[in-house]
């Protein structure tokens, strides 16, 4: 159960509420007046929870949970424990993610302003925004219904940011335009000078940043992750995309629709992904490059060229992932010859 102290459960649901929202397939209908109270991860949950298997390392704590029901996949249905209900789905944790959604549903924003607060006159705030402890709000800046702002955020002059935005302490905005329901977690930087200088021999010419960064709808950035404006261009960042905490996304960079980059990812200067281009942890792209719809770039990876739409690439520099493969095995090989030599 996740600590009330933090968390506000909503419910209980039937399991045929659960199967209507979550579209999984309830396998004994019979069961659909059955009540769940929580979700909880497989070896911790009870009779009144809900859990769910997706990945098939934890076939084994499934069969030993006393989970009162379960998100699963087709193949999974033989291994389920004696009397434990089952939603069956092609896609059990997108399943499970929808009910828990349900139980812990997104807090109503509180209106209100704190005395502390700094908004300027020329600002356009509702006044159902919740606007925290020691915010400052420049001349200029919009904000839409219903937005959050932590305590300590900075929102400079001109800003806009859409309805039902969620902005966590200590951020700061500049030179951005927001869309609707974006997510920004504590310490985010939006639009800072990006890293522009021409090259000479007695010291560095920093050249004007004078772009902007555009945010679309529906987009989550993490803690502490930094989104430089652009230099003449905009740094744009895609509706829906997913942006993990330590992330560095330089000038002119474009993110398409529904991109996930995850933790300490660097993106250089004007590089562009395509629509739901994946990143691993501490991958390196340099700059103007452009990355194919839906590529796949492995975690710790250095990335130097072009990525045509949907290839996988891996290493340092990063390969396709079957060269990689190829690679490893060779090393692998040859360093079992030279122990047996």
């Amino acid at each position: 159960m996740a600590d009330p102290r933090f968390f506000t459960r909503a419910g209980p649901f039937t399991l045929a509420a659960l199967s209507a929202l979550s579209g999984a397939r309830l396998l004994d209908p019979e069961r659909g007046g059955r009540l769940c109270h929580d979700v909880a991860p497989l070896d911790a949950a009870g009779a009144e929870d809900v859990s769910f298997l997706e990945n098939r390392r934890y076939i084994e704590a499934f069969c030993r949970s006393r989970a009162g029901a379960a998100f699963v996949d087709e193949k999974t249905i033989e291994h389920a424990p004696p009397g434990m209900a089952l939603l069956v789905s092609r896609e059990p944790y997108k399943a499970y993610a929808l009910a828990a959604q349900a139980f812990y549903p997104r807090a109503a924003v509180i209106a209100r302003r704190s005395p502390t607060a700094i908004v300027d006159p020329a600002a356009e705030v509702p006044e159902d925004c919740d606007i925290g402890p020691n915010v400052v709000i420049e001349p200029r800046v919009r904000l839409g219904r219903r937005c959050c702002i932590g305590a300590n955020t900075v929102i400079a002059a001109g800003v806009e940011i859409g309805d039902d935005c969620r902005i966590g302490a200590n951020v700061t905005l500049s030179h951005c335009l927001i869309g609707s329901r974006v997510v920004l977690h504590p310490g985010v930087r939006i639009g800072q000078d990006g890293f522009g200088f021409a090259p000479d021999p007695k010291a560095p010419i920093k050249v004007p940043q004078l772009g902007r960064v555009l945010i679309g709808d529906d987009v989550d950035i993490g803690a502490n992750t930094t989104i430089d404006r652009g230099s003449g261009p905009d740094t744009i960042i895609g509706p829906g995309s997913m942006i993990d905490n330590l992330v560095q996304i330089g000038h002119n960079v474009t993110l398409g629709r529904c991109c996930i980059l995850a933790g300490q990812v660097g993106i250089s200067g004007s590089t562009k992904l395509d629509d739901f281009v994946m990143v691993g942890g501490q991958g390196g792209l340099a700059g103007h490059l452009h990355i194919g719809k839906a590529a796949r770039i492995a975690a710790k990876s250095g990335l130097m060229r072009d990525v045509p739409a949907g290839e996988t690439v891996c290493g340092s520099p990063a390969v396709p992932l079957s060269d990689f493969m190829r690679q490893t095995a060779v090393l692998q090989r040859l360093a079992k010859k030279k122990d047996r030599q």
